[in-house]
């Protein structure tokens, strides 16, 4: 017999007994489609991270305050940063395309009757928006000049606007921040909720020292934090080295001591998300995988009960000329094919169930934004080992089978 001869004498045999078929595959689809879920959920929570953090800016580094030791005793989150540390990283470090001073603060922004609490009321440099990628959708960002001249402006976010100015223009109308007149002189571009449902647009952004002299208080020049964009991705260490060089130098650190200052590169925050995402799914992966391992095992028991009952049938084929390798791959091959079959419902129920999922999540967490992923790569890998486990798990019957032989074949009952 040619292959196809025997393709054709397998799925003749399938289709004599549909429902033994049926019952068969169903241990192989729970399987593929439970791996295909989980594959899928997983790269789309890796993806929804590697967003999140680019939502950050383009290649940022946080720089914050460190320890100090002041009298034998240790202080978190001393004011040892200063608006000329940004200066200096912008300007003398090779690596770095800008550099923001961040002072935070907190409080109520009024207008007329309505007021609002942003989440985040910042003290920022002139290049936060490059530092951020954050683009502006109307008006203009402060400068050099209002930066030197505590300038009384502010540019907010999206979510301000219905809250305080309903229908009215936001440009060039006069707020009220802690009882401070702060001219709006633009508006952000819109930029959603963050990978926790935080929604980045409440906030509304002052030039430093304005922030710093007329709402904080802060001493000298000192600021809270620093965001910093290096020039790539592949510059990101390099920025992290000329920053914490630079600074050990200005701050006067001897080899040895402690810095002041912590630095953190988001790409290595990026890696190690992506590290915990990744093996999670692989270990789920796993997990599901076993249903798999059962799916094959169901599968032999089947083929080992239609080689017995096939016993007289393959005698005769034996008989009018069938060689044993005619026999072995006639039942491996109806061993793959109800493995392919449970594979590609499984495929298609494990995308129905990744499509669920993204919908109940996105639903419950309004704003998240849970991408959908259906790796083709992976449903490929899926689709192979699903034949790789009918071809294991149906070689032993289907050897068996052309194994018999044929006189005690025919005189089987």
């Amino acid at each position: 017999m040619s292959f196809f001869d025997t393709v054709r004498t397998a799925l003749r045999a399938l289709r004599k007994n549909k429902m033994r078929a049926i019952l068969t595959i169903i241990g192989v689809v729970i399987g593929i489609a439970a791996v295909t879920t989980i594959v899928s959920i997983g790269q789309g929570a890796n993806r929804l991270v590697q967003g999140e953090l680019q939502s950050l800016g383009t290649n940022v580094i946080f720089v914050t305050p460190g320890q100090t030791n002041e009298g034998g005793v240790q202080q978190n989150d001393a004011p040892t940063l200063t608006a000329a540390d940004v200066d200096s990283i912008a300007s003398q470090c090779p690596s770095v395309r800008a550099a923001s001073p961040m002072i935070f603060t907190g409080g109520q922004v009024i207008f007329g009757n309505e007021n609002w609490s942003p989440k985040e009321m910042l003290g920022v440099g002139p290049d936060f928006l490059q530092v951020r990628a954050w683009p502006l959708e109307a008006g203009s960002f402060f400068g050099d000049a209002d930066i030197e001249s505590n300038a009384k402006v502010c540019v907010i976010g999206q979510t301000l606007i219905p809250k305080l100015f309903r229908t009215i223009n936001p440009i060039g109308q006069t707020v009220r921040v802690n009882n401070v007149p702060i001219r709006v002189i633009g508006i952000l571009a819109k930029k959603g909720a963050n990978m926790v449902g935080d929604d980045q647009d409440n906030l509304i952004l002052m030039p430093q020292t304005t922030v710093r002299k007329r709402l904080v208080g802060a001493p000298m020049d000192n600021i809270h934090a620093i965001m910093v964009s290096a020039r790539s991705m592949d510059l990101m260490q390099q920025a992290t080295k000329e920053i914490r060089h630079l600074l050990l130098e200005r701050h006067d650190i001897a080899p040895g001591e402690s810095a002041d200052f912590e630095i953190t590169d988001m790409k290595e925050v990026a890696n190690m998300l992506g590290i915990i995402t990744g093996t999670l799914t692989m270990m789920l992966s796993v997990i599901a995988g076993i249903s798999l391992v059962v799916g094959g095992v169901g599968i032999m028991n089947i083929m080992l009960v239609s080689v017995t009952e096939r016993t007289r049938e393959i005698g005769i084929r034996m008989a009018l000329g069938a060689r044993g390798r005619d026999i072995l791959w006639q039942f491996l091959i109806e061993s793959i094919v109800l493995s392919c079959i449970g594979g590609v419902i499984g495929l298609a129920l494990g995308t129905a169930m990744s499509m669920t999922a993204t919908v109940v999540i996105n639903a419950y967490k309004p704003g998240t934004d849970w991408p959908m992923v259906v790796s083709l790569p992976a449903a490929l890998v899926a689709m192979g080992f699903a034949a790789a486990v009918g071809m294991f798990f149906g070689f032993y019957p289907a050897r068996r089978a052309s194994k018999l032989d044929p006189i005690d074949a025919l005189r089987y009952e």
